[in-house]
């Protein structure tokens, strides 16, 4: 058993704290929050009303519509639709209200990065 102490994590640069700080990525935040937890809660209260339909309500689950279709398996087929809904509308969603952002905000990161990069070059070789 070793009794060292692990050295303690290195502090994020200071660019990166303001950049989590700047009104951008507060936006972006909120931006993505405002599509996921709605979409998150719609989806487990359809998965629950399935459940709930499946263990108490056996024989509206139970109702044959065509054949040997009843009701539940159209209702688990269509867990399956929601689920690539659910990920098509955030695609769509992500590339339409977030990626601009966090492009933007990984482009004034990068473009940082690189003045300092090029500053320590400049010092580097004085």
């Amino acid at each position: 058993m070793s009794t060292d102490t692990p050295a303690p994590a290195s502090a994020p640069p200071d660019r990166y704290v303001a950049a989590q700080r700047s009104d951008e990525f507060v936006g972006l935040r909120k931006a993505l929050r405002g599509f996921v937890f709605p979409m998150t809660v719609a989806f487990f209260l359809w998965y629950a009303l399935y459940v709930i339909l499946s263990a108490y309500a056996r024989g509206f689950m139970g109702t044959k519509l065509v054949g040997n279709i009843n009701v539940a398996l159209v209702f688990g087929l269509l867990q399956f639709v929601s689920t690539f809904l659910i990920a098509w509308l955030y695609s769509r969603y992500a590339s339409q209200k977030l990626d601009p952002v966090a492009d933007k905000i990984r482009e004034d990161l990068n473009g940082e990065t690189s003045a300092v990069a090029t500053d320590e070059q400049k010092e580097a070789t004085a």
